[in-house]
């Protein structure tokens, strides 16, 4: 094996630790979205497409419904299992929907989870950054300050940049006080 390829397995283990919570402690702090602010969330971003002139389909609702119950970063696959009461949805059609509610700016990916979440601050156009707690699996959004000195720096070198993504690892306050 090689020294990237260990690189590689060991960010993939610790990736797998956050997203299945397997610290210690009880995780009993709530991070959830309460049922009045997604039934407002579901209504503005059904008002945001019809805005832009898209189609909130139904298939595309009920995957944003799934990201906004999951309260942190949920993996493709899992939307797809929970999508029907009665069994799973075909993954194009999800994957689709995925991709729609980030072109919306509705969602965001989390690269290094390879994992979705509700954006926080759909209202415009932004650059998102994550802490995500390594504990309970938890992410927050935060705006990423001097995008622009980024692209300026990057320019200086030759650089374009199409994508930027900021992941800040470490601890909720909720497990902060739990460790």
């Amino acid at each position: 094996m090689t020294g990237c390829q260990r690189l590689a397995k060991s960010r993939e283990s610790s990736y797998l630790k956050i997203m299945s919570h397997s610290c210690e402690h009880i995780h009993d702090h709530d991070h959830d979205l309460k049922p009045d602010a997604r039934v407002s969330r579901l209504e503005a971003a059904q008002l945001l497409c019809a805005e832009a002139g898209e189609r909130m389909t139904s298939s595309r609702l009920r995957t944003y419904e799934l990201i906004l119950e999951a309260n942190g970063p949920i993996k493709a696959y899992d939307v797809i299992d929970r999508f029907h009461p009665e069994g799973a949805a075909k993954p194009p059609t999800v994957y689709r929907a995925l991709s729609f509610l980030e072109q919306m700016g509705l969602i965001h990916r989390i690269e290094s989870l390879n994992a979705f979440v509700a954006c926080d601050t759909h209202d415009h156009k932004h650059t998102a950054g994550f802490l995500l707690c390594e504990c309970c699996g938890q992410s927050e959004e935060i705006a990423i300050p001097n995008v622009a000195d980024i692209e300026t720096r990057a320019a200086k070198t030759g650089f374009k940049v199409n994508h930027i993504t900021l992941e800040a690892r470490g601890l909720c306050q909720a497990c902060q006080t739990d460790h």
